[in-house]
């Protein structure tokens, strides 16, 4: 009995990768990594640039800098227990590592939610307000709206992790996906999840919700003030200014949504496609990022042009 409580006490993880496909995860493996190196080699790249060339040190490229590191942050925290699962075929993760490896994804999640609202109301004030756009977005409020955007997600995800750590759990739990949610890990318990769901439904409404709903009025009152403007030329150049922060916003949204609806309708699609959806949520916005802020940001693109040439010659 003793060894039964202890087990039930110290309950066990196994992450689950592609089911069925296990003989290949070797050939899967290669993308993923493939993705994970270019998403770090990428926002270490846009974090470089901007911390090396002063012309870049406003606050829309600070709160792109915010943006690259949460990136990173959320790559490195999800990463480690794939590769676990695709190169060593070890499942295991004991309960604890599973629940600050959920917090940490879920803090970075919501962390990054917020800094695209913060970089929609740097687009806001900047084509609204351009006179007094380096009045009102100064280094200390750029400071303070970092520290709101960490202290909130750190906050809000914390009692999450207290309320899974006080539920009741078989001694071996099978997970959805190669990496630890909190969506995922309340399935597996064998208590009342009632008040752990409703905190999490909470979250996702105070956080990743709020914010969304603040992003479509940032730019409701963005494409007002677009359309008072006379010029057409001028027009075309204030929206250009949103394309880069748009795409972020579709990037980061897109696999979400879709992810949410797998879970909610999809009951009876493979589980392959559960752990893709997951996959792409965690895995492409921190690829696309820096490759659509490279692209499209002639600032970041010529920085980096110039420091390609400079190291070639």
């Amino acid at each position: 009995m003793s060894v039964f409580n202890d087990s039930v006490l110290y309950p066990c993880f196994l992450l689950t990768g592609f089911s069925g496909l296990e003989s290949r995860y070797g050939l899967i493996s290669l993308p993923i990594f493939l993705v994970y190196a270019t998403s770090v080699a990428g926002n270490i790249t846009i974090l470089f640039i901007i911390r090396t060339e002063p012309s870049l040190h406003q606050p829309m490229y600070y709160f792109l800098s915010m943006l690259a590191f949460t990136d990173l942050g959320l790559s490195t925290t999800t990463l480690p227990t794939m590769f676990s699962v695709f190169w060593f075929h070890t499942r295991e993760i004991s309960f604890n590592g599973c629940l600050v490896q959920m917090y940490f994804i879920h803090v970075f999640s919501i962390i990054e939610s917020a800094v695209l609202l913060a970089m929609a109301f740097d687009r806001l004030v900047a084509i609204r307000a351009p006179l007094r756009y380096a009045a009102i977005l100064t280094n200390d409020v750029i400071i303070g709206i970092a520290l709101a955007i960490t202290g909130r997600a750190l906050a809000l995800v914390f009692p999450a992790s207290f309320l899974l750590k006080r539920l009741q759990y078989r001694p071996v739990n099978i997970l959805s996906y190669p990496f630890c949610l909190h969506q995922d890990l309340i399935k597996t318990t064998v208590s009342s999840r009632r008040v752990s769901s409703i905190y999490g439904l909470m979250v996702v409404v105070c956080s990743m919700g709020l914010d969304s709903v603040l992003l479509l009025l940032s730019y409701i009152l963005i494409l007002g003030t677009v359309l008072s403007i006379a010029s057409r030329t001028e027009r075309v150049k204030a929206l250009n200014t949103c394309i880069s922060h748009i795409c972020a916003v579709l990037t980061f949204y897109t696999p979400m949504i879709g992810l949410s609806m797998i879970r909610r309708y999809g009951k009876n699609a493979s589980p392959i496609v559960h752990v893709l959806m997951a996959n792409v949520y965690l895995l492409v916005p921190p690829l696309m990022n820096p490759i659509v802020y490279s692209v499209k940001t002639k600032q970041i693109r010529d920085r980096i042009l110039k420091k390609f040439n400079q190291h070639k010659v």
